[in-house]
């Protein structure tokens, strides 16, 4: 039997994904691999790319997508944008531009580009599949899973089985990186006090946060990503 790579695993993770229990009234799950037949594609370039191997890599996780990164490319933070200009893949016929993106892969870029980055780290979120919900003008909004208690406790053992899943494609344990330093680490925190998933979390601040609201602090939030990664870069150099 020949051993699946951790892009391969990732592919079928992804693949496989799917919320078919109730949601909270006016909540909509989003599901870009079964929602654009081009996604399965454009995401097994991907992670074929730069997952080809069986090493493992240390997880930091999001909140969940949002309606123009991971909701609609299925990578997390990763625009259609920066998912051409800075990984050479393009899905046809989609543009999205998400500010969150923006940052990691300038973040990316300072940690030395896309390939060095990604054979160190792989990123995921709290949830893996996003949501919306109606806003006043009828229009769809981004939604988070903690907005509502009675959606975070619908999809509680989704969230848990994703984690577990994705730590068994080869995730190291001493440590997970954590985007968002509120609600978003509170209830990761208590998931890994019940479940010890992880010897720690590590909050970072959101990059949605930081584009938002720090912008021209943008280079120092980097800064920051960069310190907390350097840890656990030198202690991989020295196993």
């Amino acid at each position: 039997m020949i051993n699946k790579t951790f892009g391969k695993k990732i592919i079928s993770f992804c693949k496989n994904l799917d919320l078919d229990g109730p949601l909270p009234a006016g909540i909509k799950v989003m599901n870009p691999f079964r929602g654009n037949p081009e996604i399965i594609p454009a995401i097994t370039r991907f992670y074929s790319r730069f997952y080809s191997d069986n090493n493992t890599r240390h997880l930091i996780l999001g909140i969940n997508p949002g309606r123009f990164g991971a909701g609609v490319t299925g990578i997390p933070f990763t625009d259609t944008i920066r998912l051409k200009e800075k990984c050479g893949i393009e899905i046809p016929g989609l543009k999205s531009f998400e500010t969150s993106s923006v940052f990691i892969y300038e973040m990316i870029g300072s940690y030395g580009g896309p390939s060095k980055f990604y054979d160190d780290f792989y990123i995921s979120s709290v949830s893996p599949l996003g949501f919306t919900a109606t806003g006043g003008r009828g229009k769809d909004l981004n939604y988070n899973y903690y907005d509502s208690r009675e959606l975070a406790d619908s999809i509680l053992n989704f969230i848990i089985g994703s984690i577990k899943i994705q730590i068994d494609i080869g995730i190291e344990r001493d440590v997970c990186f954590c985007l968002g330093t509120g609600r978003n680490f509170r209830f990761l925190s208590g998931l890994n006090k019940k479940h010890h998933f992880f010897d720690r979390i590590e909050p970072l601040e959101h990059p949605r946060y930081i584009m938002q609201y720090k912008s021209k602090l943008k280079h120092e939030y980097i800064a920051r990503y960069l310190e907390k990664f350097s840890t656990i870069k030198s202690r991989n150099q020295l196993n």
